[in-house]
C-alpha cells in the first residue's frame, strides 16, 4: 500500500506542540505587560478645568507643596486646595486672565471646582500620606518631578509590586523629613547607612504583609 503522509508529516505533532507552547508563552508575556499598571497607567494625563501649571507654580515661583496640599502630614489622604488657596494670590495677580475665569468663579458662587484626580487606588487598597511623608518618603517619590510638569501626569503605576519594592527596602528610599517635599533632593554619599541606622533607630518596619494595605 502506497505511503499517503511523506515522512516529513511525521514532525508536525512536534512542530504543533512547540508553536501551542511558544505561544502561549507570547501570551503571558502580552498580557503581563500591556495589561499592567506600567503600560495602561502610566503617563496619564487628565484636562482639568484650569489650566494649573505646577512647572510654573513650584518649579519656578518656588511653592512648597504644602502651600496647597495642606495635609499631607497631618491626614490619610493629601487634600485638593480650596478656591480660596487660588484666591491668595490671583485676587491680585493675573486678575483678568481668562484662563483663571473658572476660579473666580468658583470664588463667587462657592461651588468647588470639579478637579480630575490622577493618582488613583482601587477602594481595596489603604494608603496613609501622613504615614509615608512623616517617616521620610519624598512626594516625588510617588508623584515624579511635578515641579517639571505642565500638566500633572501618572509617573509611577502605583502597583502592588511598586510598592512592595520600597516596603522590602526602604533604605533605598528615604530622606530626611525636612526634605519631603524637596524636588530633584540628591542624596548624599552615605544616605544607605544613614537610612539603616534610622530604621534601626525610629523602628520604621513597612509592613508586607497583605492585611497592611487590604482591611
Amino acid at each position: 500500500m502506497p505511503q499517503i503522509f511523506p515522512k516529513k508529516a511525521n514532525a508536525l505533532p512536534t512542530l504543533t506542540l512547540l508553536g501551542s507552547v511558544a505561544g502561549g508563552i507570547f501570551v503571558i508575556l502580552f498580557v503581563w505587560y500591556y495589561f499592567s499598571p506600567e503600560y495602561t497607567d502610566v503617563g496619564y494625563a487628565p484636562v482639568q478645568p484650569v489650566e494649573y501649571s505646577h512647572r510654573l507654580h513650584i518649579g519656578e515661583l518656588g511653592l512648597d507643596c504644602q502651600y496647597c496640599h495642606t495635609n499631607v502630614k497631618d491626614a490619610d489622604h493629601s487634600n485638593v486646595p480650596a478656591t480660596q488657596t487660588c484666591m491668595n494670590c490671583h485676587s491680585q495677580v493675573r486678575t483678568e486672565s481668562l484662563k483663571l475665569l473658572p476660579v473666580r468663579e468658583s470664588w463667587a458662587t462657592g461651588e468647588s471646582i470639579e478637579w480630575i484626580k490622577v493618582h488613583k487606588l482601587p477602594d481595596y487598597a489603604q494608603f496613609s500620606h501622613n504615614v509615608h511623608t512623616n517617616n521620610g518618603v519624598g512626594c516625588e517619590s510617588c508623584h515624579g518631578r511635578v515641579d517639571q510638569m505642565e500638566v500633572v501626569s501618572l509617573s509611577e503605576p502605583l502597583s502592588m509590586g511598586w510598592c512592595l519594592e520600597c516596603h522590602r527596602a526602604p533604605e533605598n528610599y528615604l530622606r530626611p523629613n525636612d526634605e519631603v517635599t524637596t524636588m530633584g533632593y540628591e542624596y548624599p554619599e552615605d544616605f544607605l547607612e544613614a537610612n539603616r541606622k534610622r530604621i534601626a533607630t525610629e523602628h520604621i518596619s513597612p509592613p508586607t504583609n497583605c492585611s497592611a494595605c487590604h482591611y
